[in-house]
């Protein structure tokens, strides 16, 4: 827990790294897949996600989220460019759910060579256990580094002698943190509420599908393992442990296949060995949705709300994260992607229930009280967030339905159309 009392440590809170990584579709004018190969590979910055289809933004790592979104609208527009000058002419498609889905020949597993053919094939593995649909689903994860002055400060406060295993420990307590209460950025983000036809029967073309959920990515139908993960949270060793355990016994193939809405990471590629010789370098939240009603897919406010809610947690007390509470916390993120938040619920680390706008809005009462003495940015940010919550038209699967229902594939084409025409060609 970081000595947030100490007033060095409370100026340098909010000091820290960005890095985001935003996934979309290529498609054609029809709002159908584009069935091109990737027409990106000499850029270092945009690359492929599981399929040829699927491009993927990973911006350099920034002092700010603005410049975070920066970046990521630097190679948004490149990409925007580079498609409106085709032979026949491409678009992103701006949603997290996919258009039109012929069949899963619309969706080409990535064709990687030479050292890295190796990404093929467990793309291959992948297609074969979850379904190439599924793998088709979209989004943003956002990538966070505290300041390294932050954590030498606390870390002289903290008594401890090994800056690498507080750092380490530091991170490992975070994401117990995140696991317990990520599911508000779930809530915050969720902006997927409506499914064309053919995604759940094939040729159903121009049939709005409505599940009553507000990101089926992150839903009990979206992206999640065949079990339910315990993690050892005692330290890194033992936290990587628990994840090569589930190698070990069969229920994942690789590491990178756990499907959960936390990561840490160590810096460059990542593993697990490299993870536990270079320890942790940040913490990736991989549960926002893509945000259509903003051009490069996500919100500066949701991006510094991810900061806000990461400080918090490891401003507050660690509390006990039993087995229990861990298989709870899975199901809290899937109760936290449904639609109306007023008829599902949220079990805290402590069993209290609540539903999900009520756990959200004590959430939020603390962060306030928290931030109390920060700039009035911070408070209207945290103020934008609370308003979800007091207000379901607020919530950007609200507005989202209410745009695009009743033609969602047809109106999502004309959106990225005209997305291409306002990136700056």
């Amino acid at each position: 827990m970081l000595h947030v009392d100490n007033e060095k440590i409370r100026s340098l809170l909010l000091k820290g790294k960005f890095g985001l990584e935003k996934e979309s579709l290529r498609i054609d004018g029809e709002g159908f897949l584009a069935h091109t190969v990737h027409p990106f590979s000499k850029e270092a910055h945009i690359v492929r996600d599981f399929c040829e289809n699927q491009t993927e933004i990973n911006t350099p790592a920034a002092k700010s989220a603005a410049e975070a979104i920066g970046f990521l609208e630097r190679y948004y527009c490149r990409m925007q460019k580079h498609l409106a000058a085709l032979p026949d002419r491409e678009y992103l498609w701006p949603f997290s759910n996919p258009p039109y889905i012929r069949n899963e020949d619309d969706i080409p597993i990535a064709r990687f060579e030479g050292a890295q053919a190796y990404k093929t094939d467990y793309r291959e593995y992948l297609s074969a256990r979850y379904g190439r649909y599924k793998m088709c689903f979209s989004g943003v994860h956002v990538n966070y580094s505290f300041a390294k002055e932050l954590l030498l400060a606390d870390f002289a406060l903290s008594g401890e002698t090994d800056f690498r295993k507080y750092k380490d420990q530091f991170y490992v307590e975070l994401a117990e943190r995140v696991a317990a209460y990520g599911w508000l950025l779930v809530a915050v983000t969720a902006a997927s509420p409506l499914l064309d036809g053919s995604f759940v029967e094939k040729k159903q073309y121009d049939k709005d599908t409505f599940t009553g959920l507000a990101s089926i990515r992150c839903s009990e139908l979206g992206y999640w393992n065949y079990f339910t993960p315990i993690f050892d949270y005692t330290d890194l060793r033992r936290y990587t442990a628990s994840i090569r355990q589930f190698v070990e016994d069969g229920l994942l193939k690789y590491p990178s296949e756990l499907y959960y809405p936390v990561r840490l990471k160590p810096g460059g590629e990542y593993s697990l060995e490299a993870l536990l010789d270079q320890g942790v370098d940040h913490i990736e939240l991989r549960m926002f949705d893509l945000n259509p009603l903003v051009p490069v897919g996500v919100d500066v406010r949701d991006v510094l709300f991810a900061q806000f809610l990461l400080v918090w947690l490891a401003g507050t007390p660690r509390q006990p994260f039993p087995k229990w509470a861990q298989v709870q916390a899975v199901q809290n993120f899937k109760n936290a992607a449904h639609y109306d938040l007023k008829t599902v619920n949220i079990v805290v680390p402590e069993g209290d229930v609540y539903s999900v706008i009520d756990a959200g809005l004590c959430v939020l009462s603390k962060m306030q009280e928290f931030y109390r003495d920060f700039p009035k940015e911070v408070q209207d940010i945290l103020e934008f967030e609370r308003a979800k919550f007091a207000d379901h038209t607020n919530r950007y699967a609200w507005k989202v339905r209410q745009e695009f229902e009743g033609g969602f594939v047809k109106k999502g084409v004309d959106l990225a159309k005209e997305r291409q025409k306002e990136a700056k060609l």
